[in-house]
């Protein structure tokens, strides 16, 4: 070969390059490692005047599609899709790990996302409320107060305030709660979602209503740890009671009220080392026992183990009403999904999103004037072939649960997002530091405590922008 055709060997070269880059930026084709993407090539990107990329530009046409609804920005205004990029705020909901508030489409309806929650935080540094209170309901994920324990203690150490808050009659993870130390007779009866309660009973917030034996007892103690080591404020939340006759550290007290829900408040027991309620009497309805400490925060934590959410469609309207009179709430949490993934290779949850729907709308109505945060299901994997994968379901499931965000006004967290997405509980069970079980779907005491910071932060950032202005 002559040295002339050899000094085309460059030319050639580049030229095959090119063609082979141009030819590979033509596929539609991604792997997992690291997120890689093939992305087709621009080769006039740099002489565009628009500051529309061809991404964003593929993002906006496919606003129609239902994973692309408004969100807001931090001045409460709407943003009409949120997956085009906006230096104001718009996020895709299944990569975003921040917090997305929703406006109401409902007409008239002045509830955004968080903006009444944290109007409250405000009101209360400014020491223009004394306290702000936070329900938050969920599953086996918050039993033992996992996940709140840690979001509490970290709410209470910036915004004030000291105690566990609400905790029930009788709990079966009572043991296994380290934010408290419980224990109780066995002679109380538990009518709960589950067991099937009789027309008469009305179901207490938590799920449960404890109904008192010949020698029923239950004791409350403080544990020593910061904002936990005593009692201060204490309240025993009750149902309706002629004249009952109860015994608090050996000092007797008579109950009344016809109300769904009563309160006794004991601030004359002000430093007890523990509290211990003692019942004689006919029986009647008990809910559970609240400890706070002063003007601050306060998160309530309603576990129920196996539920999905849609149970909570049998609490009474009257008995909510009057839970926010006695106890009022200006943030409900709603964690749940591990009790609706339980066929992993299943994505039609079409059957779980008709009556979640019917729940958000009673709850809503109910509660008008509170903010609504739900969180998306954690990543839960599943064994195929010969490895763990994320099940397909978890995706599916998160397209349910934002969506009832954003069609009743209320905030959304993506906890599958915010732990690592695809893959990260296999990461979070099998890594160097174990955050979770080898059921691939629950946390341990580690993975909760993160979980729980993971949220802190994330409300922490949404309230920082609604402070700017």
């Amino acid at each position: 070969m002559s040295g002339k055709n050899k000094s085309a060997y460059p030319f050639y070269i580049i030229l095959g390059t090119l063609v082979c880059v141009v030819g590979l930026s033509q596929l539609n084709y991604s792997f997992s490692y690291k997120d890689f993407q093939f992305r087709k090539l621009d080769m006039l990107s740099d002489l565009r005047t628009s500051s529309t990329s061809p991404d964003q530009q593929k993002l906006t046409a496919a606003g129609k599609d239902s994973s692309k609804l408004s969100v807001l920005d931090s001045t409460g205004a709407v943003v009409n899709n949120p997956a085009v990029p906006n230096p104001d705020h718009a996020h895709d909901y299944m990569s975003y790990t921040g917090i997305l508030e929703y406006a109401s489409p409902v007409p008239g309806d002045t509830i955004v996302g968080m903006k009444q929650f944290f109007a409250a935080l405000r009101e209360l540094k400014a020491g223009k409320r004394r306290k702000v209170r936070i329900a938050y309901f969920g599953d086996s994920m918050i039993e033992g107060d996992l996940i709140t324990g840690d979001l509490r203690d970290s709410l209470q150490h910036y915004f004030g305030g000291a105690g566990v808050g609400f905790v029930p009659v009788t709990s079966v993870v009572a043991s296994f709660r380290t934010t408290i130390t419980h224990t109780f007779s066995t002679d109380w009866k538990d009518y709960h979602y589950k067991n099937s309660p009789p027309s008469s009973v009305t179901l207490g917030l938590s799920g449960h209503t404890f109904y008192p034996g010949g020698n029923s007892w239950v004791k409350y103690s403080p544990v020593k740890k910061p904002l936990l080591d005593k009692f201060q404020e204490v309240s025993v939340l009750y149902g309706p009671a002629a004249s009952g006759s109860v015994t608090i550290n050996d000092k007797a007290y008579t109950l009344s009220g016809s109300e769904p829900v009563n309160r006794l408040d004991l601030q004359q027991d002000t430093g007890q080392a523990s509290v211990t309620l003692r019942y004689s009497g006919s029986a009647m309805p008990f809910y559970g026992v609240c400890f706070e400490n002063g003007n601050g925060i306060y998160v309530d934590n309603y576990s129920f183990r196996g539920i999905s959410g849609v149970e909570l469609g049998h609490l009474s309207a009257d008995m909510i009403h009057r839970m926010q009179q006695e106890r009022p709430y200006d943030l409900v949490v709603m964690h749940y999904g591990a009790n609706v993934l339980f066929r992993p290779e299943l994505t039609d949850y079409s059957w779980y999103e008709r009556p979640m729907k019917k729940v958000m709308d009673s709850l809503r109505q109910d509660l008008p004037a509170t903010s609504f945060l739900i969180i998306g299901t954690a990543d839960k994997s599943y064994r195929k072939a010969d490895k763990y994968i994320t099940a397909p379901g978890v995706e599916a499931l998160l397209k349910v649960q934002h969506d009832l965000a954003a069609g009743h006004g209320t905030a959304y967290w993506n906890l599958f997002a915010a732990m690592g997405g695809e893959g990260s509980m296999v990461k979070w069970v099998e890594g160097d530091t174990v955050m979770a079980n080898k059921d691939y779907t629950h946390f341990n005491r580690t993975g909760a405590a993160k979980v729980g910071a993971l949220l802190y932060k994330a409300i922490m950032n949404e309230y920082s922008q609604a402070q700017q202005p």
